[in-house]
């Protein structure tokens, strides 16, 4: 049976505190659920029929948060970048985070088996 999950990938290098982080990735997650939902709708309900399987990872700098979302994206996986407002930690137009998935686990790992926990 295939596992799937979410990885939702979080820049260590901004200095956002908690809330902020956890704002973003909030962000990108849903953002990558939806494409998910319009893209591939039986990896969407998997997902969440078999409880909606997330891991936060960490990476230290925009340009590696960019290659993943680019890399995500020529994979046909499920993903989303966000670019913050700038309302209050970081510059608007900050890229902060990235989701990809829900997808079958093994594909998400082979973009994030060597990224950290966060």
């Amino acid at each position: 049976m295939t596992e799937f999950k979410q990885a939702i990938i979080l820049r260590n290098d901004l200095g956002m505190g908690k809330g902020k982080l956890v704002a973003q990735g909030s962000h990108a997650s849903l953002l990558a659920y939806d494409v998910a939902r319009l893209e591939h709708r039986e990896w969407a309900s998997e997902w969440g029929e078999s409880g909606c399987k997330k891991v936060t990872l960490k990476v230290g700098s925009e340009k590696e948060l960019g290659q993943l979302f680019v890399a995500a994206k020529k994979l046909k996986l499920p993903a989303a970048l966000v670019t913050d407002a700038g309302h209050t930690q970081v510059e608007p137009g900050t890229k902060t985070a990235v989701a990809i998935g829900p997808a079958p686990e093994k594909e998400v790992d082979t973009l994030t088996r060597e990224l950290k926990l966060l």
